[in-house]
């Protein structure tokens, strides 16, 4: 066995309904719903518009290096989100234009690295749901170590295997699984409600007097 690196086979993955229902809202209001504390505002999209839901497949690398990458795109299942903890190290991209292609023939919903990937243009027009912290020309090692399956963190984010992974236009978002449904369900709600403030505000109706009162409540002072 080589030296520091370990794969585990198998876990329980966030149930295919709940990835559907994530999948139709905005990551904001899952967020929102989740108290504002996690997630991660490093990680940028390099697709176009596609969105981003599925259980994580974790992996941890060598920054650098992608072997344990290109071993978890033949090991995920589809409908799993790759999700690689590269310590944010940018100098060298992880993945590219083939490695991603590879990635959507075999069924796998998006692939979330925090480090760099290249290929921006292609993958562009590819639209495959990729986020990454950076780009690079540099190409990867394939030495290892590394490991598959375990706990990881992406810019302080805890990311276990199986559990829900979201993204769109303005970030990642990872959801333990043993709360996605309560998550969710709160989501749904925040996003009508959105929803009914936007009519109110198209038509004009929109009650704006909270913001006196709160400024009135904090003492706030006008002035000539």
């Amino acid at each position: 066995m080589s030296e520091g690196i370990r794969i585990k086979a198998r876990w329980d993955r966030v149930a295919p309904g709940l990835v559907d229902e994530a999948r139709a809202l905005p990551v904001a209001n899952i967020s929102d719903c989740m108290a504002r504390l996690t997630g991660t505002g490093a990680l940028l999209r390099f697709h176009r518009d596609a969105t981003m839901a599925g259980p994580a497949f974790t992996v941890r690398v060598r920054p650098g290096d992608n072997l344990l990458v290109h071993k978890a795109l033949d090991m995920a299942q589809p409908g799993d989100v790759v999700v690689v903890d590269a310590g944010g190290d940018v100098t060298n991209a992880l993945i590219g234009e083939l490695m991603v292609t590879h990635a959507r023939v075999r069924g796998i919903a998006g692939i979330v690295i925090d480090g760099a990937i290249r290929d921006r243009d292609e993958l562009l027009q590819i639209n495959f749901p990729v986020f990454a912290r950076a780009v690079s020309h540099r190409g990867p090692y394939k030495d290892g170590p590394g490991e598959i399956g375990f706990a990881i963190s992406l810019d302080g984010m805890v990311v276990e295997p199986g559990d829900l992974i979201v993204g769109d236009g303005d970030g990642v978002l990872a959801v333990p699984r043993s709360g996605v449904a309560g998550v969710l369900e709160r989501a749904r709600a925040k996003q009508q409600a959105e929803a009914a403030q936007m009519r109110r505000t198209l038509d004009r109706e929109l009650d704006r007097s909270w913001i006196d009162k709160e400024l009135e409540a904090k003492g706030c002072v006008y002035l000539d």
